[in-house]
């Protein structure tokens, strides 16, 4: 078990924004359901892109394939944080 911890930042509107921490070995949208603040979601697989947030700030791995992301979307920086692991320090812009 990985015991890196990576900070994540989501960005709100106005401006504002909530950070928690996202151990490294779990995906970024359990971390913040973890440290109490809710995400949008649904299927958690990587499917539905209910949480389809854009990546401002950080890199992230997947331990699929392929997740629910068009080539485009991975190439604008998008990512679906149910199946999106850390690998630094995030910035994700709101939804």
């Amino acid at each position: 078990m990985d015991s890196t911890a990576f900070t994540v930042r989501l960005l709100c509107a106005g401006g504002e924004a909530q950070a928690f921490q996202a151990p490294a070995d779990l995906p970024v949208l359990l971390a913040a359901e973890r440290a109490g603040l809710r995400m949008e979601s649904s299927c958690r697989n990587g499917t539905c892109r209910a949480c389809l947030r854009q990546l401002r700030e950080g890199q992230v791995h997947y331990r699929i394939a392929w997740p629910g992301l068009s080539a485009d979307e991975k190439r604008e920086g998008y990512l679906l944080p149910c199946v999106a692991y850390a690998a630094s320090d995030l910035v994700l812009e709101p939804q």
